[in-house]
């Protein structure tokens, strides 16, 4: 296989309203040879990549061949600032006619009867929904997906050529029936800008993000004479790595950096979910899209524009957004098929009450076309998209990323968790509170321990080099880390020391109840005990997803008398202790043989063992976020977040069930009852209008649920 790098694309797309047309578009930009493509309607996105930009101008050609608008940013901005949408102006501009042709059932003025006045103010209508309707029909003919705007297009033209027909031979009264094209055309543009107003409001989320994302930034240079700094406003694209910007209070920061003076307040909690502001001074990094509460900040850029946290989080919940849960498979297949099979449904709806009865073609045929518009694909295809997008999006507000709906329907359906313990469990944050040293002097043992731990990122490493900083260090050959063994290394003069957990011991002493031990040329020089403690809301969050249903594991490589301790204190029975990393894998294989296992890590030292779970949830914060390992990433320590994002997923699972079963129910009722002649293509298109918005409606119901 090439190496060749590919370019990620995405595209605003305007115009698709449905599964079917996003799966159209997929499919003819695969059929160019574009690679891993993706659409989704309701955030008229279209994704692709390309080892070059050379053929964009071909994939924005085949997206427009198939009757879609490609909006290129300045457009969509001008877009935003007219108000009303595509959808809005042919909604009032297509009411305008057919509010008279309505009247004329109920009023009985003659100029509303007369059958060439109808006609004049059904054209424009019927020439609107030509356009928008016919247009999307005859494209996703020829691109093998049929669309709901077959449907639409068939019934309004049937109804249309008819009255046509009965207008041309002054066939009379009885073949009137513009006010049911005209009608079923409005109504479904009704219905359309509703839908669309109803799911822009499911991607608010990410559009919240977006807004976060600071214009401006107070860039700090060199006078030319080198007197002193120059503070100068600058779009916050044109700040450079490792340039320097002035933060002041009330700002936003405006890129990802460190503090290297002042300190201040910062509300993370836009991007983190944290209430309270977090104080940070020179050292601590920063989060561009962050708010300075308080305090003056000088802070050093070391991201910029994509590589930012915060466009890190909006490309991971836009990607998730676009990830189908496997109940997306079932919608689909049935979403493929159910246009032909409406087509012929209303065919056989009118050759049956033609063949079997002795009603007038006429009331067959519109009994047939009651049949095309009440049928709905539209709700079958938003029921799982927008319960995603806002479930994803709730989630990520509130500092939780789910990397997926396939994430989310894992999430929901896991029935052991299992923890590890030191940064998850535990604070992290270590302490040394005895050591005892074997023919060696305090001051040796600490020199050697800071020597070899400051080279690890492991967190009691970075305890112990803290704890013992300033030591005299020792010049090392070779430095050698070995996961869940600890850390070896062979000095200048040959001597060789290794520190790590009792396995590197065990052959020296029985004494097993200590955390580190030292070993100086294979022999043991001193003992260090640790102290760690339980994060506050951990019990309660334990005890909360005890109540949901979920069984606790602790799996840790720390000494078995510390898991016991700490697995009592949180209410977990089951305990695997002094676990090496493969052993660790062989605890999570043999648990996902009994259920569905998730693996919550702190996605440093985890990282096997959260890829083998069923799912793998991280323990982050704000500034680091790309945990590859796991497909939820909470961005805050606390375990109060995990019980949400478990109530989160379910709630978003049992929304897409709910939106399905209204979507089936619709259909399996209204079909046979518009078959049956007691539904006219008039009430047909409302109610059809009506199934998009109850879906659409019960997925927005997602955004005012507690997560708890």
């Amino acid at each position: 296989m090439s190496d060749q790098l590919f370019k990620k694309i995405e595209l605003k797309v305007e115009g698709m309203s449905c599964t079917n047309c996003a799966l159209g578009i997929k499919k003819s930009l695969e059929k160019e040879g574009f690679s891993n493509v993706s659409a989704d309607f309701t955030t008229d996105s279209v994704r692709f990549e390309l080892p070059d930009e050379s053929r964009l101008a071909l994939a924005v050609k085949r997206i427009e061949g198939l009757g879609y608008s490609v909006i290129f940013p300045k457009e969509d901005e001008r877009e935003e600032k007219q108000g009303l949408s595509s959808i809005e102006k042919k909604f009032w501009f297509s009411l305008v006619f057919t509010v008279p042709l309505i009247l004329a059932m109920f009023v009985p003025v003659p100029l509303l009867h007369n059958d060439l006045f109808q006609l004049a103010l059904t054209l424009p209508v019927f020439a609107v929904g030509f356009w928008h309707f016919g247009r999307s029909a005859f494209n996703s003919l020829r691109s093998g997906v049929t669309n709901m705007d077959v449907l639409i297009f068939l019934g309004s033209t049937a109804a249309f050529v008819y009255s046509l027909v009965g207008t041309i031979n002054g066939l009379g009264h009885d073949y009137m029936f513009y006010e049911t094209s005209a009608s079923i055309i409005t109504i479904v543009l009704l219905g359309n800008m509703l839908e669309h107003r109803s799911v822009k409001k499911t991607t608010s989320a990410v559009d919240d993000l977006v807004r976060l994302q600071k214009n401006t930034a107070r860039r700090i240079t060199i006078s030319s004479n080198g007197a002193g700094e120059v503070i100068e406003e600058v779009d916050a694209s044109l700040v450079e790595t490792g340039q320097k910007v002035l933060v002041n209070t009330g700002d936003k920061i405006p890129v990802d950096g460190e503090i290297y003076w002042g300190h201040g307040s910062i509300d993370e909690g836009m991007i983190s979910g944290e209430s309270l502001p977090v104080d940070k001074s020179v050292g601590d990094k920063v989060v561009g899209g962050t708010i300075l509460v308080s305090g003056n900040l000088k802070i050093r850029t070391t991201a910029t524009g994509k590589d930012t946290v915060l466009s890190q989080i909006i490309e991971m919940v836009r990607s998730a957004q676009q990830d189908k849960p496997r109940l997306q498979n079932l919608a689909d297949r049935i979403s493929a098929i159910f246009v032909p099979t409406v087509v012929a449904l209303a065919l056989i709806t009118m050759g049956g009450w033609l063949l079997f009865s002795d009603i007038p073609f006429r009331d067959a045929l519109m009994r047939g076309v009651a049949v095309l518009v009440i049928a709905c694909p539209c709700a079958l295809g938003l029921a799982i998209p927008t319960a995603v997008v806002v479930g994803l999006g709730r989630l990520a507000k509130n500092g939780i990323l789910v990397k997926g709906g396939t994430s989310i329907d894992k999430f929901a359906g896991i029935e052991t968790l299992v923890f590890d313990k030191t940064g998850t469990l535990t604070t992290g944050k270590f302490s040394v509170r005895k050591m005892k040293t074997f023919g060696f002097s305090d001051a040796q043992a600490a020199s050697i321990v800071y020597s070899l731990e400051k080279h690890s990122a492991h967190p009691i490493a970075q305890a112990l080099a803290a704890h013992f900083a300033g030591s005299t260090e020792i010049s090392l050959a070779s430095v050698n880390e070995e996961k869940g063994l600890g850390i070896k290394a062979v000095s200048e003069d040959g001597y060789t020391y290794q520190a790590g957990s009792y396995a590197i011991a065990s052959d020296l002493t029985n004494d097993d109840d200590h955390n580190v031990y030292l070993l100086v040329n294979g022999k043991l020089a001193a003992w260090i005990d640790i102290e760690d403690t339980i994060k506050p809301g951990a019990a309660e969050a334990i005890h909360t997803l005890k109540e949901k249903g979920v069984h606790p594991v602790l799996l840790s490589g720390d000494r078995r008398k510390r898991c016991e301790e700490v697995a009592a204190a949180l209410g977990i029975d089951e305990v695997y202790a002094e676990q090496l990393p493969d052993q660790k894998l062989e605890v999570i294989t043999a648990l996902s043989k009994k259920s569905r296992v998730g693996m919550v890590g702190d996605g440093i030292n985890d990282a096997p063992a959260l890829a083998r779970a069923d799912i793998g949830i991280s323990m982050s914060d704000a500034t680091q976020v790309a945990v590859k390992s796991a497909e939820v990433v909470l961005l805050k320590g606390n375990l109060d977040l995990l019980a949400k994002a478990f109530t989160g997923s379910r709630t978003t699972l049992k929304t897409i069930k709910e939106n399905l079963f209204w979507a089936f129910a619709y259909n399996v009722a209204a079909i046979p009852l518009a078959m049956a002649g007691f539904l006219t293509p008039i009430v047909a298109a409302a109610a059809m209008a009506l199934s998009d918005i109850v879906v659409v409606g019960n997925s927005l119901r997602l955004k005012k649920r507690k997560l708890k």
